[in-house]
């Protein structure tokens, strides 16, 4: 269950009410002269993200307002965790079910606190569920985007190879999956040699982390994920700046581990495959050099024109064996290029897809979902950009134009054309702190694949359609502004309850 949010509202639990700018005044004409003189004697004006904490009659907390978007159900409250005094509150509104499942997901993730180190942290505000809220979607999601920024928040002295294996098994062994991990020189033996080439540079000896979960007979759904558990560039050595969060380097795997959990958690009848190259980038007498000819799993020759472009090696070997088996989709989640976040920044994860119907399903979803995504080309002129002189083709190219574009290009040389095929390209990071989105390790676009992937592979058992069961097919998502976080009638409020302001 996630943390901080209570199975019913104790007669103590303090009202939260969300008001939107526009309805402040409609909503103050009825709840009487002392709390309308208190909201207007301390200037509150129902602006985002603004709190007025009521006093009743005792001088007492009584009540809480906060100031909301109009259509903000996922992060209007995904502040208050953390910013509440400690104590049981409940939503002092009456929500639609998709609503209040989005608002309590709000409050979930805004108790996050990455606390492995730490041994003193303040005390959290408690939330009763609000009524209609689909707690198993809400636990589910947490569960997932809670594990994701785990992993990514722990400093590469605790997550390297063999912590990110063991993090993998748990999970294994929690849904009763089956898992291989093969070490070090068996990825030679197995033919992994891009894997093993990156990674063997470094005391922790490189893996292909193979996670397999469902029935046989089920639709076949392949996550992979970059795992590069630290990055130094390799001989082409990042400078201190470059390097300073490059624990984060395996976020594309942390995020397709979170999205494994959430699909075995929610039962998808799928047959899930979870493919994770893990690997520490390390300078040594043994280090991968510059203009190296690896040959790939596939058979490709690749020359290595910058070591720091690893990444995308040791997901050519692991795309290649998703691409074996002919699943119904490959989706693969990495930190890619700093050509991504220089185009679309860190909160906005770049998709490419050779799929143009399943790529328009997922920007779908993640706007329903606030999570959202934004495409671009697998532009094929610029293929040309990889050829090398001595190999089959080169890992970079020698212009910085296209960066993102190039490496994704890069990547589809491993898969078929007959897969339906998704990269993103992830910062993994939240850069700065918003509500519910604390600064550091961040499962970017996680909710925005599973509900995709839940509404393709599952059918009816998407939060769309539970809110329309009527429905044979997923109903089309709210416009923006039609399932509000807003009292049912704001200019008929509930009174506040007697002695609470």
């Amino acid at each position: 269950m996630p943390r901080y949010l209570v199975a019913a509202a104790p007669r103590e639990a303090l009202p939260i009410t969300p008001l939107v700018k526009a309805e402040l005044k409609g909503w103050l004409a009825g709840p009487g002269a002392a709390l309308r003189g208190w909201v207007e004697s301390t200037g509150f004006a129902a602006k985002p993200g603004e709190l007025s904490l009521v006093p009743g009659r005792t001088g007492k907390l009584a009540r809480v307002l906060v100031g909301c978007e109009a259509h903000d159900e996922l992060w209007a409250l995904a502040a208050l965790p953390q910013t509440l005094p400690q104590g049981v509150y409940r939503l002092d509104a009456a929500l639609a079910p998709q609503a209040a499942t989005k608002a309590a997901l709000g409050w979930a993730l805004g108790t996050y606190r990455f606390q492995r180190y730490r041994k003193k942290t303040r005390p959290l505000a408690t939330l009763a569920w609000p009524k209609g809220a689909d707690r198993t979607a809400v636990e589910r999601a947490a569960d997932g985007i809670f594990l994701a920024r785990d992993l990514i928040n722990t400093p590469a002295s605790d997550m390297g190879p063999a912590e990110l294996a063991e993090a993998a098994s748990a999970l294994a062994r929690r849904h009763r999956a089956r898992i291989e991990v093969i070490e070090g020189e068996r990825l030679l033996a197995r033919n992994y040699p891009l894997i093993y080439a990156v990674g063997r540079a470094s005391a922790r000896a490189p893996r292909l982390i193979d996670l397999v979960w469902g029935e046989k007979s089920a639709s076949k759904l392949t996550l992979v994920g970059k795992g590069v558990c630290f990055d130094s560039g390799g001989l082409d050595l990042k400078p201190a700046s470059g390097m300073l969060i490059m624990k984060k380097d395996m976020g594309g795997a942390a995020t397709m581990l979170g999205l494994a959990s959430m699909v075995m958690a929610a039962g998808l009848p799928v047959r899930l495959r979870l493919l994770v190259p893990a690997v520490e980038n390390s300078v040594s007498g043994n280090a991968m050099r510059p203009l190296d000819v690896v040959k790939s799993r596939k058979g490709i020759t690749v020359e290595i024109g910058n070591t720091d472009a690893e990444g995308r090696l040791v997901l050519a070997d692991a795309l290649t064996e998703a691409d074996s088996e002919r699943p119904a989709m490959i989706l693969d989640c990495a930190t890619l290029t700093g050509a991504a976040r220089a185009a679309l920044g860190p909160e906005l994860p770049a998709l490419f897809s050779n799929d143009d119907k399943l790529a328009n399903e997922l920007l779908r979803h993640g706007e329903a979902e606030e999570d959202p995504l934004w495409r671009l080309p697998l532009w094929r002129p610029y293929r040309a950009m990889l050829e090398s002189k001595t190999a089959d083709i080169n890992n970079i190219s020698d212009t910085s134009f296209a960066g993102s574009v190039i490496a994704a290009l890069f990547l589809e040389e491993f898969v078929s054309p007959r897969a339906p095929w998704v990269h993103i390209d992830s910062y993994a990071w939240n850069a700065k702190a918003r509500p519910g989105r604390p600064e550091g390790g961040e499962g970017l676009a996680m909710r925005a694949l599973f509900a995709m992937i839940a509404e393709r592979f599952g059918g009816r058992n998407t939060e769309s359609a539970r809110a329309n069961p009527e429905s044979t097919e997923s109903p089309p998502h709210p416009a923006p502004g039609k399932a509000r976080l807003r009292l049912a009638n704001p200019s008929q409020p509930s009174p506040p309850r007697r002695g609470r302001g």
